[in-house]
């Protein structure tokens, strides 16, 4: 694109992709007859054909192959002053005040409805006039009201939460690489912190809304032909990752492109069960895609022979439910959770009087044998029971939730559900404790093995402290002294070079209570590991650290677990003033939170459903019972106060 530029004179350009109107909207403005634009549309590679539309309207359509998808994309523009024309495939705006650019695109993929194939080979051209015709739709109104409509439906989401803390106003002026400069000298900048949080929040709701894709490894910012990773999905942390700050954050919605694609996997994930381990129920390795595929991906024997990955993307399903307490959900998520564990139920062995996974390893680490020999299988990785621990109590839970319902469920295989569930259980109660071996740390292995990279990037033995609450301060604090020296090790080894790697860690202090250290990892992941865009860096740019870190900030200030709510758990000294409000509860509740001098001074809790759960700050403990809709307000000693 290409327009003319006059000295000292200004030139606006805004860019938004509206979802109402289902197009990206480029607006340009210029003094007096100074914007003229030439525009064509281009691929790297694999297209048939472009061309013009109408005289204000290009297109470019092909396809990705035999029997593959057909796509099109459009582009149109109107102008006020000047001319807007087409030439060859080329469009043109000449001489205008103001030029907006309609962007659309759509695959068969999205379309693949009766109406498109019925039109048989003309899809491309089908594709092209139902993208020109909402493009129309969309020139037909104001920039200024498609721009506010987008507005609006950007802002339902993102001002449910809001989060203040302590910042200078000097640096608030500044642009962000300024700012990240300062951090990288040894400076501080605790608004940074909150931009970050806002930032990860902005990037769920702009790539993860119901009907969409999930959120892919560079969410759908891939500016790449040949994308990094190929914008697939990495199921052994990264996209599990990219849907950690949903919930929490008031962002539900969010969370459910995941569970499209989670459904999309069953049957792939049965075949796969079935001809490659002769189990029953539904499975998928380290990697999926847009389809659902469930077979091991790559040669890497580190990441591809690693069973857990439907069972980690089931436990979603079950966080979903603990928030919301959405019953019509948790109907539609139970027989997926149990075809899951399912898998499990026919895959465990017995071991030493307990079932483990076999053949399993602890995702892209390699340990080292007393004959140096380096080697990554094993039989039941903690990592692996700590998600099983996860899936089949929340299959537990679920079955006990829905009582007779469990009938209702259909599984292929199985006939009859509560018999199932009595094996769940079973296997539940037969998975082996996580242990602490010689030197203080929490195992990664069954066996004590030396690690070939004691600074590696996964902490997988940790599942069980983050995301999970199988290890915590108050209720196991031996495993919890574990898990801090297990991270003491790997930073000074160092551990946390990769950006989503930090963000983990950062996850792992706030449930240790620590938040100076929390802060610390905030603070070298702005100085390491964050472009000057915010986006966070591997690197590439991969954007499930910009995600893991938004939901690191919301566990420093609150952790909410079944029927407990712990108040500024981790709260650093840097943020020694503060208020959130928005985040959410385990309990289908809401909590907002004030502080000042590193004390709270005020919680307030409200109810959308009956809720009942125990608030802890430090010592002090109250039991809260809301009816639908009630709200209390707690002081500092948790005593009821008037608003």
């Amino acid at each position: 694109m290409q327009y003319e530029n006059a000295k000292k004179e200004a030139f606006e350009r805004t860019c938004f992709i509206s979802r109402p109107a289902d197009c990206m909207v480029l607006h340009l403005r210029a003094p007096k007859g100074k914007v003229s634009v030439e525009v064509m549309l281009n691929r790297a590679k694999y297209f048939d054909r472009t061309g013009k539309v109408n005289d204000h309207t290009i297109y470019l359509s092909g396809n990705l192959g035999k029997n593959a998808l057909e796509f099109a994309m459009c582009l149109s523009a109107k102008a006020k002053g000047g001319r807007v024309y087409t030439m060859g495939h080329t469009l043109v705006v000449k001489g205008a005040d103001e030029a907006v650019l309609y962007f659309g695109a759509d695959s068969t993929f999205r379309s693949a409805s009766a109406d498109v194939a019925s039109w048989e080979p003309r899809v491309q051209d089908v594709l092209a006039e139902k993208i020109t015709e909402k493009l129309e739709r969309a020139m037909a109104r104001e920039y200024g009201e498609l721009l506010a409509e987008h507005e609006k439906d950007y802002r339902e989401f993102y001002d449910r939460v809001a989060l203040s803390l302590p910042e200078k106003e000097e640096n608030a002026a500044l642009p962000t690489d300024e700012r990240l400069q300062r951090i990288i000298s040894g400076g501080t900048d605790e608004g940074l912190a909150k931009l970050l949080f806002d930032y990860g929040r902005y990037l769920l709701i702009g790539c993860s809304r119901p009907g969409d894709l999930p959120a892919t490894l560079q969410g759908i910012w891939n500016k790449d032909f040949m994308a990094p990773w190929d914008s697939k999905y990495t199921i052994n942390i990264n996209t599990e990752m990219n849907y950690w700050p949903a919930e929490v954050c008031a962002l539900p919605e969010c969370h459910t492109a995941l569970f499209d694609l989670i459904g999309r996997m069953r049957e792939h994930g049965r075949s796969i069960a079935r001809r490659m381990y002769g189990c029953r129920g539904f499975m998928a390795h380290h990697n999926t895609d847009l389809y659902g595929d469930c077979a091991p991906q790559d040669n890497w024997i580190p990441a591809t022979i690693w069973t857990m990955g439907a069972a980690w993307l089931c436990t979603h399903l079950w966080m979903h439910y603990s928030y919301t307490q959405d019953l019509e959900f948790l109907k539609w998520a139970y027989p997926v959770m149990a075809e899951a564990a399912l898998f499990f139920v026919d895959f465990l062995e017995e071991k030493d009087g307990y079932l483990v996974t076999n053949p399993s390893l602890s995702p892209e680490n390699v340990y080292i044998l007393p004959n140096g020999e380096q080697g990554c299988c094993c039989m039941g990785a903690t990592m692996d029971l700590e998600i099983l621990r996860e899936l089949f109590t929340g299959c537990k839970k679920a079955a006990e939730i829905l009582g007779d319902a469990v009938d209702e469920a259909e599984i292929p295989d199985v006939s009859d559900m509560r018999k199932l569930q009595k094996e769940i259980n079973a296997a539940l109660e037969k998975l082996p404790p996580i242990r602490i071996d010689s030197t203080g740390r929490v195992m990664e292995w069954m066996e004590e093995y030396e690690e070939a990279e004691p600074g590696h990037r996964h902490v997988s033995q940790l599942y069980g402290l983050y995301p999970s609450d199988q290890i915590s301060m108050d209720k196991t604090p031996e495993l919890a002294a574990a898990a801090a020296e297990t991270l003491r090790v790997r930073l000074a080894n160092g551990g946390g070079h990769t950006g989503w790697s930090r963000a983990w860690i950062i996850n792992f202090y706030a449930k240790l209570w620590d938040g100076e250290k929390a802060w610390e990892n905030i603070c070298q992941m702005l100085a390491k590991s964050t472009y000057a865009n915010l986006f966070d860096r591997h690197p590439p740019f991969q954007i499930d650290g910009n995600f893991g870190v938004t939901a690191a900030i919301a566990q420093m200030l609150v952790q909410s677990r079944e029927q407990e709510v712990i108040l500024l758990p981790a709260l650093p000294k840097a943020w020694e003033q503060g208020t959130v409000k928005g985040l959410r509860l385990v309990g289908n509740a809401g909590i907002a939170l004030a502080w000042k001098d590193g004390r709270l001074l005020q919680c307030r809790v409200t109810a959308d459903q009956a809720y009942e759960g125990e608030i802890v700050y430090g010592s002090v403990r109250r039991t809260v019972k809301l009816k639908a809709g009630e709200t209390i307000v707690l002081d500092e000693r948790l005593q009821e106060i008037e608003e």
